[in-house]
């Protein structure tokens, strides 16, 4: 799909990759760029800067995604592609995580992507088009070592982008679900805090929140459900399929010397 003259809506744009996107996706010439984050003054700046609308929304709650929805829609029309982006890291560690942690986390990265299908399917069906493009992980392929909570809901993304890429194909639905590893934002720096983590991390590169934007719109126009900003996780994701016994002792082996080497 060419972007050119589409309705595009970004959420968790207000920052990092969100905000790349918005920029990379207004060069594209799109109708209509609104720009949704909770923080509404950094995606009024981000809005302001690309000739787009700023809303204000949380991710977290399913009344709020389907305001921004219905409000982008009065203004731009129907949406054509909905980039469900935004995000939330967190708590460190595994199932000792507060309840808390493991609720927001479920809410943001994974029930904001339902939500959105929910809202937007009946119509793209009716019209017989539209781009579901969901923000994941390359933790939803392979893991995150630092953090259970966040690998689990990013799996959950991938395999729900999955899900609705075979199902409404048919329908002329295309679904892209973004997979980077690490990228320079603040959310990585909490990752990076953790000498596993941050070994995993860095092993394959970090790159610029612009290269995920560039791969993105790439990956849209080919209409490619992974999109994978790192290209090595294709061969991490192709080592653990096909011998994942293998890939478990190297991930081990990997946590193993990083948080020896930290002391």
């Amino acid at each position: 799909m060419e972007l050119a003259g589409r309705h595009v809506v970004i959420t968790g744009g207000a920052g990092g990759i969100g905000r790349a996107l918005a920029r990379r996706v207004a060069a594209e010439g799109v109708r209509g760029l609104v720009v949704a984050d909770r923080e509404h003054g950094p995606a009024h700046a981000v809005a302001e800067e690309v000739g787009g609308l700023a809303l204000q929304f949380d991710a977290g709650l399913e009344s709020s995604v389907s305001s921004l929805i219905s409000h982008a829609s009065d203004v731009y029309g129907p949406v054509d592609v909905f980039i469900s982006n935004a995000g939330v890291p967190g708590a460190m560690g595994g199932p000792e995580a507060p309840d808390e942690s493991w609720d927001e986390a479920w809410r943001v990265n994974f029930m904001a992507h339902v939500w959105a299908a929910r809202a937007l399917l009946p119509e793209m069906v009716q019209r017989g088009e539209g781009y579901l493009v969901s923000t994941a992980s390359a933790a939803g392929l392979l893991t995150q070592v630092s953090s259970a909570v966040y690998s689990v809901t990013k799996h959950a993304a991938v395999a729900l982008a999955e899900w609705l890429s075979i199902e409404y194909a048919d329908a002329g639905i295309r679904v892209s679900c973004i997979c980077p590893q690490g990228v320079l934002t603040p959310m990585l720096e909490l990752a990076m805090q953790e000498p596993a983590g941050a070994a995993a991390l860095a092993a394959g590169g970090l790159i610029e929140p612009e290269e995920v934007a560039e791969a993105t719109v790439q990956g849209i126009r080919e209409e490619r459900f992974l999109i994978l900003p790192h290209a090595e996780v294709a061969h991490h994701m192709a080592l653990k399929g096909s011998d994942p016994e293998r890939w478990l002792k190297g991930m081990r082996r990997l946590v193993r010397n990083a948080r020896a080497a930290a002391g």
